[in-house]
């Protein structure tokens, strides 16, 4: 059945601003909003989807996923962003979030799957999938697999992003490593927070850690989700077994209600989003039939660094 769809990836500031980007292409899509700026690479192990122009993406793999420590992974989301204004850690979020309930088509074997994401992937996670609008968030600060800290100073952050920019196209993509750059460094270590990536999450699991932390207007944080569990070539999650307990796959294409897979980085203060991508199925037969499938959002994106999306 997964095989009759193909996936369309978009993104923008909120729900209803957005773009189609390109999925495994290294040109980064930078979005702007009066909250923030943003850059983001999206790339999808055994991409079956659509380019930034609706057609099929001939970018079926990224050399991110031929690199230690990500052979195994399926897919990532990585982005920088800049707020414009001061956020306390303890309500910047990401997560999932959807329009319409989902109650009524959960999966056999959901909650058991819920308490392994929980237990062993995540345990900040948090939510209520029982709710008209159902949604799964936890704090950014302890649910990114790879978090660093970018220079306050113009300079050094404008000679960072120049070494970024003269990086040559023909090289693997950079890895982001853990940790900081130019005085990141420093803020990483003023408010305590472990060197290594794994300790840094569980720093972040007290609630304390999170409202002492402030992510500071003009500073640069940069950030890399990924895992090996969700499939969207097969559109399926595939979950880790244990000794007392089997690796649980859901099918998720056989539950689907067509309603769209959102990332949302938000403010739960204010609940104001900040940053959306939108995985939408699309019939293969729409696109083979009119190249439809990017929808009609208009394409400023193009997966191109120059370009913004506000």
């Amino acid at each position: 059945m997964a095989d009759k769809y193909m996936l369309k990836v978009t993104a923008g500031p909120d729900y209803t601003e957005q773009h189609p980007i390109a999925i495994n292409s290294e040109e980064q899509t930078r979005i702007t909003s009066p909250h923030l700026t943003a850059n983001l690479n999206v790339r999808i192990q055994n991409f079956r989807g659509l380019d930034a122009n609706g057609k099929a993406s001939a970018l079926k793999t990224s050399p991110y996923f031929s690199q230690p420590p990500h052979g195994h992974d399926l897919y990532s989301v990585q982005f920088s962003f800049t707020p414009k204004e001061e956020i306390n850690g303890h309500d910047l979020v990401f997560g999932n979030d959807f329009d319409h309930p989902i109650r009524d088509k959960l999966p056999p074997g959901f909650q058991q799957a819920f308490n392994i994401v929980k237990w062993f992937i995540d345990p900040g996670l948090y939510g209520d999938v029982q709710a008209d609008e159902p949604y799964l968030y936890g704090p950014l600060l302890s649910s990114m697999n790879v978090w660093r800290v970018g220079p306050k100073d113009d300079k050094a952050q404008e000679k960072l992003e120049e070494v970024r920019a003269n990086a040559s196209s023909s090289e693997p993509p950079a890895i982001l490593q853990e940790g900081g750059d130019g005085d990141g460094e420093a803020n990483r270590s003023q408010h305590k927070i472990p060197a290594d990536a794994a300790a840094r999450k569980k720093f972040f699991l007290t609630e304390q850690h999170l409202k002492d932390f402030t992510f500071e207007s003009g500073r640069e944080y940069s950030n890399d989700f990924f895992n090996p569990y969700l499939d969207f070539n097969e559109f399926a999650l595939r979950l880790p077994g244990f000794s007392v307990i089997p690796g649980i796959t859901i099918p998720i294409i056989s539950y689907w209600d067509g309603q769209p897979l959102r990332y949302v980085m938000k403010n739960r203060k204010t609940d104001q989003p900040l940053l959306v991508l939108v995985f939408t199925l699309v019939p293969k037969e729409e696109v083979e039939n009119g190249g439809q499938g990017a929808g009609e959002e208009k394409s400023t994106a193009g997966g191109q660094g120059e370009d913004d999306l506000d």
